[in-house]
């Protein structure tokens, strides 16, 4: 192979081979046993040479980088064009917690699964749903942590802009703020000094309502967002996906969109549906996280 013929070449020219071996007047007069000592050397090297590459010489490591290599840089892409941090990103969005948007002409519903691992777990204190400013909130699947920072970063830019100019942020540039964000992983932020060394690990329904009307995006690890008027996230979003496809229309009230939400979670969600494992908001025209109550009785109506 090419790998093979260059590793030889750099040591043949360190067991005595002046110039390459391809050039066989520079060479030793037994080529043939400079390529054999040569090939068995690069066999020293590593049972696994291909991977192991800390151990080839400079010459050949320098040509050849590794899928582990392209791994380690979160912005560096392969000779397919694939970043793999991102890839990894969204893989790991897959084993969260589902979450479930639906537009309407009154407003937007968010439900979402909320998992409680343990009895001994508050379950108040898991947030899947929050809110970004008054007229706009946003569900999550994946790393809850990452969820947040992107929250505060979008709180902040939302409140700046309501002192800036005397008027609340649309939605559209309030998801692009946050994306914006997103983007940023392999960079140092200029004020803090901090820098995002990975890509964040979460997925993001953002609902809103603004002069334009009820509005609702999604989000992935890569930056990039898109309008919906309809969509699922998480560890069940494609069977969620297949329903929410048969099932809606943009003539649905909200009464009509909390349940068909809370209906698809029930049939993707691994445990009986209660108050205590779900979370329903809505943004119709502003935000609000609905109580235990509220959600038993759109539960009742299932």
């Amino acid at each position: 192979s090419i790998f093979i013929e260059q590793a030889v070449a750099c040591l043949c020219q360190s067991i005595g081979a002046s110039k390459s071996p391809y050039s066989p007047r520079r060479c030793p007069q037994n080529l043939v046993t400079v390529r054999r000592t040569a090939a068995v050397r690069l066999l020293r090297f590593s049972s696994l040479p291909i991977c192991r590459t800390d151990r080839i010489p400079t010459g050949v490591h320098n040509m050849f980088l590794t899928r582990t290599e392209y791994d380690r840089g979160v912005n560096t892409f392969s000779p397919e064009g694939r970043l793999f941090q991102v890839e990894y990103a969204i893989e790991a969005i897959k084993l969260g917690s589902t979450a479930i948007g639906l537009k309407t002409k009154e407003g937007v519903v968010l439900a979402v699964e909320k998992r409680i691992t343990s009895p001994l777990l508050e379950p108040s204190s898991v947030e899947k749903v929050m809110e970004i400013d008054e007229h706009i909130g946003c569900a999550m699947s994946g790393l809850i942590a990452d969820a947040r920072t992107l929250v505060e970063h979008a709180r902040v830019e939302t409140q700046n802009h309501r002192f800036s100019y005397g008027e609340p942020m649309t939605v559209e540039s309030t998801t692009q703020a946050l994306c914006d964000l997103a983007l940023r992983f392999g960079e140092g932020d200029e004020e803090s000094m901090v820098i995002h060394s990975r890509p964040f690990g979460v997925s993001l329904l953002i609902a809103g309502h603004d002069e334009n009307g009820p509005s609702l995006y999604y989000t992935d690890p890569s930056g990039t967002f898109w309008q919906c008027n309809a969509k699922a996230i998480g560890s069940g979003s494609e069977g969620a996906d297949s329903s929410l496809q048969e099932q809606y229309n943009k003539e649905l009230t909200l009464q009509e969109a909390e349940t068909i939400a809370l209906s698809i979670l029930k049939q993707v969600m691994e445990e009986k549906v209660t108050p205590n494992n779900v979370d329903i908001a809505k943004v119709a025209p502003t935000y609000h996280l609905y109580t235990p109550s509220e959600v038993e009785a759109v539960i009742s109506r299932l």
